[in-house]
């Protein structure tokens, strides 16, 4: 490979590519946790329906959006070693960055027309806004050790994770300002459409908007990558031989391996938890009126960005002190005290202590999972593929969460069965995080 990327730890590039956290995670935060599920909750309430036919089957609304957000990280699976293998021999990573980001944002911009007499569109566009938003920053994540000495990289990884609640929580109290007074904004009923869902749908276009904007920055200071030199054979399925090869570079890193083994299992709770937490909260609390229920969600998921802002500034400084797996294990310990108090969440107070609780350690486990894989990388420029491999096993491990919690909420009639669930993979999570440092045996 020949290495193009020439301003390593300056600050310059450093913010850049901390940026795009500040450019996509509107979408984590409006899209994923926030105002959509609150939208599409609000929807099977106004139609005075809890099951929708698709597919050719009578489904409940919750475990049919867990279901489609199980099929997009399937698909996030394939394609992310696809694209790592074609960019490697194009050597230009940051046009799939943009393509995947484009892709993504004009998604949320067709979430705009998502209504239940046109379901498969509306699914069709969270899918692709699912697939946009993870694989430009699995694309993303990749840069880290190619710009960043590992002494920087806890550091500015806090920063990207920093910067995206701080952006996001921007956007989203101007979509919470339009969502409680659609008047001020112009918006009325019209056509049988209520104003607040109206309002709702223009949120999604504004997520859009913004991640194709900020995102600009992040395009004109990143380099293109690294470019593989000789000959150009099985470009397409390059990326999948890649993997392999890492999966068999492991062999020889025993504390990478183990690290990643522990990162599966607690990953696949952690995301699951993010992707479901507002539909569990929108159907499991008792809000009392549709306006206190929009307004405690999002209040909700406004304190724990506020929160995680903290939280990832403190887990790094925690790592410092007393290093990156111990500091993972006590996070790990949290979560599953969190997953055991939701279970008995009955009152919007209940669900506010618990969000507050969550914004502690969201942020730093995401931020300081991130730069301890990159840490422990060996001396590769092939940083592409080892963040690839990273990135499919954490999609796996969603698939996995996702599709578990869907089935357990549909055989039990109930959400809050599966937060014991997902504490079990903290749990497990926890115990292999105490394995990584341990002397491997002669």
């Amino acid at each position: 490979m020949t290495k193009i990327l020439a301003l390593k730890g300056e600050k310059k590039l450093l913010n850049a590519w901390a940026f795009y956290d500040w450019a996509n995670s509107v979408y984590s935060l409006v899209i994923s946790s926030a105002v959509f599920p609150i939208f599409y909750g609000a929807l099977f309430r106004v139609a005075e329906i809890e099951k929708v036919t698709v597919f050719g089957g009578e489904i409940a609304r919750a475990p049919l959006i867990s279901y489609v957000t199980s099929a997009a990280f399937v698909f996030i699976a394939i394609v992310t070693p696809l694209v790592s293998g074609i960019a490697d021999y194009l050597g230009n990573k940051k046009i799939f960055l943009k393509f995947f980001c484009y892709l993504g944002a004009a998604s949320c911009i067709g979430l705009y027309w998502f209504s239940l007499e046109h379901i498969y569109f509306g699914l069709i566009c969270y899918f692709f806004g699912l697939v946009g938003f993870w694989v430009s920053f699995a694309i993303n994540n990749s840069y880290l050790p190619d710009i960043a000495y590992p002494e920087q990289q806890d550091g500015v990884s806090a920063k990207g994770f920093s910067l995206g609640y701080i952006g996001s929580v921007i956007l989203l109290l101007f979509n919470l300002a339009m969502v409680m007074k659609p008047d001020v904004f112009g918006i009325t009923n019209e056509g049988g459409e209520v104003a607040e869902i109206k309002a709702m749908k223009y949120s999604f276009v504004t997520v859009g908007i913004w991640w194709v904007l900020f995102s600009q920055y992040t395009f004109a200071h990143l380099p293109k990558g690294y470019k593989r030199d000789g000959e150009r054979k099985n470009i397409i399925l390059n990326g999948f031989k890649e993997l392999k090869s890492v999966w068999a570079q492991l062999g020889g890193q025993i504390r990478l391996k183990r690290y990643l083994g522990a990162f599966f299992v607690y990953s696949m709770a952690v995301q699951t938890i993010m992707l479901i937490a507002t539909y569990f909260g929108e159907e499991e609390i008792n809000w009392g009126t549709d306006n206190q229920r929009t307004t405690g969600l999002i209040v909700s998921i406004l304190v724990i960005q506020v929160v995680a802002i903290l939280g990832a500034t403190v887990t790094a400084r925690a790592s410092k002190v007393f290093g990156n797996i111990k500091t993972l294990i006590v996070v790990n310990v949290f979560w599953i005290l969190l997953c055991v108090y939701a279970y008995f969440l009955q009152t919007p107070t209940d669900f506010y202590i618990a969000a507050g609780l969550v914004g502690i350690v969201m942020g730093g486990i995401q931020a300081l999972s991130r730069s301890t894989y990159s840490k422990f990388l060996p001396d590769t420029t092939d940083t592409t593929s080892f963040f690839s491999f990273y990135d499919v096993a954490e999609k796996i491990g969603i698939i996995i969460g996702t599709l578990m919690y869907g089935i357990i909420a549909q055989l039990t009639g109930s959400m809050r069965n599966s937060t014991i669930f997902l504490g079990l993979f903290f749990l497990v999570g926890a115990f292999l995080l105490t394995r990584v440092n341990k002397k491997p045996r002669p």
